[in-house]
């Protein structure tokens, strides 16, 4: 699963990633909030962090990971996260339920719960 196209379209803030069988226009806000990397998915068994403010984001670099990922370097200085062509695709396929999941941790950040709990769904 590689795909045959990727464009960063500045001015939207969206990186448009092409498959042979899907089209994901995926915000940069998305990419950053949903990063791979450790400093918001956590080490091991620990629940993934609720970045916040990341509206205005912007990629500043794209790099390729070998044949199989790339690697984003954001404006707020974010660069650690290795994005696989198969995590893409499933950030593209899943991003209604986990657009749905970070707005519901969003609101509940004002009542204390400072952490993304993808189990807590709608």
């Amino acid at each position: 699963m590689t795909p045959t196209d990727i464009k960063l379209h500045q001015k939207s803030r969206v990186l448009e990633i092409v498959f042979d069988d899907q089209h994901f226009n995926l915000s940069y806000e998305y990419l950053r909030v949903f990063s791979p990397s450790a400093e918001v998915r956590g080490h091991g068994n620990e629940p993934m962090k609720l970045v916040v403010n990341k509206q205005e984001v912007s990629i500043k670099q794209v790099i390729p990971a070998g044949h199989y990922a790339i690697k984003i370097v954001f404006d707020d200085g974010h660069d650690s996260g290795i994005y696989t062509w198969e995590f893409l695709y499933e950030l593209g396929q899943d991003f209604d339920k986990n657009w749905a999941m970070y707005q519901n941790n969003l609101k509940q950040q004002n009542t204390g719960v400072g952490v993304f709990d993808p189990s807590a769904g709608n």
